[in-house]
């Protein structure tokens, strides 16, 4: 009977892989035919009892093209889906996968559940409610998982609200508590995304806010803030916030690191006013808060990247915060909230930075009562010495100078390797937190410290290490980095005491200046070829002016007089300045060229970075622009003198003419002005008490 009926569906039954895509495209057609091949690849949600009745139907169509070996593979299967992509995945050669997430409510149900549940699920993730009345007083109906969980478990991830809320009326508690396979409740999906689901569950069961995920023990409020879903996070504050702030509550720190990063400070200074040991209590290896904010440097005034105007505006802004007396949760304004974040553009944006700054210092206030009364062992327990550290590495002063005003022994207590955080200042070359030593009272004992490789603070501004050449990335050219690792070198000898300076060894027996010549000796070289390559190509330059204006000094425009021998144009003001423009382009290129004769035939040693090269690249630099745009006066000018009566005429040559000229100047003018700042105004150490 099945073959006979088969031969109505399919020429052939499917026997195997050798046959599969004949069959396939005969199946699909008659499916089509029937309209049944959206059970296969629906594209939207069925009506359930359509749904069942076409899944019945094309499920049969291919179980009688089956012969009996191939039919033992979908033998067990109950939709027409699951049974299509389990053929497809045997024999098909392509071999492709099966269901995707994304499909994941048509896929067929896990094959432990029951028979009689399995149309249950598939109702469930559909959100067909009024479906189910036949199941919900089935056994177990509300507590028998599959492999996404419970049926709410299922109502959660599918998104379906109303199904949530009478699932949620029919279950006890004990019931909301159930986990899936992988340890989460119901409520802790919600968590991620739904607020509404949430405030449905939590009503039920407040039970329910404790109950951790067993992956990384997270519970629902973490959750939300995980997935930066603040307005759940507000709603659950309300109902645990104090809980949280209990002393033996670490959830309480891992939530105050989380408002940290997404700059939630309300939540975080109620977490704080009350329970500010928090801020050294470390939950597994997460960041405490402390080492948080110590990752923050845009969080501070000195890891601003503002423009000179915006600088300006910033300072002139005046805010007051008291965190205390202000502090409330709102959790009903939260989509005005989102619309002003939106909106904090220009001032308002620099304002609201601001009094991120003062927010964030006055909490770091608020954490440093605490840290005041710790221990050795409570501080390194509590991540309070990487948080400095951190802190110096970033280059954040405000953090370092509150942390040492509150345990002063930080400026001399070093890490397990025994560097202190000048060490670490001067290895990072954090020229802001290097400046504090300056407002040091034992300044010179400082100096004289050294770490557990005998190395002293001037050996570490002889390294070159990976954080120092990160900080040289942003300076442009081999021989400006090398010229700031002199400076660096310099500063740092110049406040050494002299039994600390450059004639002590370190383990490895070297000195100061001969660990600076080790570790800067590819820098040295690649500051020579870049001295020696600008040189000659300004060179070259120079070389065709000299050339071109020595030529037109004796070629006048106009010509000469026949008797007296002198310029026809003589008295004129426009020759006049002619040969003033020539003479000075003649006598700058000159001088230019020579300096870079002198750069070329210089030593190339460390100190003739630190000034004598880029004084003499600033100088013939200099020289050459100069020559250059004199040149353009004469040239502009003898035009003038040739096309007097028609003058109109030279204005586009003149233009034409000067556009080169512009262009050469747009590009080397900057470098100019990044030589002579970094010779004679960026210095390394400046006083900063």
């Amino acid at each position: 009977m099945a073959a006979a009926s088969s031969t109505i569906i399919v020429p052939q039954i499917l026997e195997g892989e050798h046959d599969y895509k004949d069959w396939s495209v005969h199946v699909k057609t008659y499916l089509l035919s029937k309209d049944l091949w959206d059970v296969v690849e629906t594209t939207g949600k069925p009506k359930f009892k359509a749904w069942r009745k076409n899944n019945a139907e094309a499920l049969h169509a291919i179980q009688l093209s089956c012969g009996p070996g191939t039919f033992t593979y979908i033998r067990d299967k109950t939709t027409a889906k699951a049974a299509w992509d389990t053929l497809k995945a045997q024999f098909n050669p392509e071999k492709s996968n099966l269901l995707s997430m994304a499909e994941y409510n048509r896929e067929e149900i896990s094959d432990g559940i029951l028979r009689e549940y399995r149309d249950f699920f598939t109702a469930v993730r559909i959100g067909e409610w009024s479906e189910m009345d036949d199941f919900i007083s089935l056994p177990n109906a509300l507590t028998i998982r599959d492999s996404l969980g419970t049926a709410l478990h299922n109502a959660v991830i599918f998104g379906h609200e109303q199904m949530v809320e009478e699932l949620v009326q029919l279950m006890t508690e004990e019931q909301l508590e159930i986990k899936d396979v992988h340890g989460w409740t119901a409520l802790a999906y919600a968590a991620r995304d739904n607020l509404k689901m949430v405030k449905c569950m939590v009503t039920k069961s407040k039970k329910l806010l404790g109950i951790a995920e067993e992956g990384r023990q997270m519970i629902p409020i973490l959750i939300a803030a995980m997935y930066d879903r603040w307005d759940i996070v507000r709603y659950l504050y309300s109902l645990t916030g104090e809980d949280l702030k209990a002393d033996e509550c670490p959830d309480g720190s891992q939530l105050l690191v989380f408002c940290l990063f997404a700059k939630q400070f309300d939540i975080g200074w109620h977490l704080l006013r009350d329970s500010s040991d928090m801020a050294c209590t470390r939950r597994r290896r997460i960041y405490s808060s402390l080492s948080a904010i110590s990752s923050m440097p845009s969080a501070f005034p000195s890891g601003m990247s503002l423009k000179f105007w915006q600088r300006w505006i910033y300072n002139c802004i005046h805010v007051e915060h008291d965190p205390i007396n202000e502090f409330r949760i709102d959790v009903q304004d939260q989509e005005n909230e989102q619309g002003n974040q939106r909106n904090r553009t220009g001032i308002n944006h620099i304002r609201e930075l601001k009094m991120t700054h003062v927010e964030l210092e006055l909490m770091l206030y608020s954490m440093c009562d605490v840290i005041e009364l710790l221990n050795h062992q409570e501080m390194k327990d509590g991540l309070v010495y990487e948080a400095v550290y951190s802190a110096v590495q970033n280059g954040t002063v405000e953090i370092v100078k509150i942390l040492c005003k509150a345990r002063p022994e930080l400026l001399f207590r070093g890490l397990e390797d025994g560097k202190n955080i000048f060490h670490y200042a001067v290895e990072c070359r954090q020229e802001n937190v290097y400046n504090l030593i300056y407002g040091v009272d034992k300044r010179n004992l400082i100096t004289t410290l050294r770490d557990n490789s005998d190395n002293s603070i001037l050996h570490y501004a002889g390294m070159l290490s990976p954080l120092a050449s990160k900080k040289l990335d942003g300076i442009a050219g081999a021989a400006l980095q090398m010229q700031r690792e002199r400076q660096w070198y310099k500063e740092v000898e110049s406040i050494v005491v002299p039994l600390s300076g450059a004639s002590n060894l370190n383990k490895d027996g070297l000195t100061p200046p001969q660990l600076f010549t080790e570790e800067h000796k590819e820098l040295l070289e690649g500051g020579e070829r870049w001295m020696r390559s600008a040189a000659k190509s300004y060179t070259v330059v120079n070389a065709l002016i000299i050339t071109i204006m020595f030529a037109a000094a004796f070629t006048v425009p106009g010509g000469n007089n026949q008797v007296t021998g002198f310029p026809i144009f003589l008295k004129g003001n426009v020759f006049m300045v002619f040969i003033g423009s020539d003479a000075i382009s003649l006598f700058s290129s000159a001088t230019s060229a020579l300096i870079f004769l002198g750069i070329l035939t210089s030593r190339y040693t460390e100190d003739d970075f630190l000034k004598s090269l880029p004084t003499k690249m600033i100088l013939g630099l200099s020289s050459l622009l100069i020559s250059i745009a004199t040149m353009m006066v004469a040239f502009s000018s003898a035009l003038f003198i040739m096309f007097q009566d028609k003058s109109w005429f030279t204005y586009p040559f003149i233009f034409l003419a000067n556009i080169p000229v512009t262009l050469f100047i747009w590009m080397q003018f900057p470098l100019l002005v990044k030589i002579f700042k970094s010779t004679y105004c960026e210095r390394v150490g400046k006083s900063n008490t």
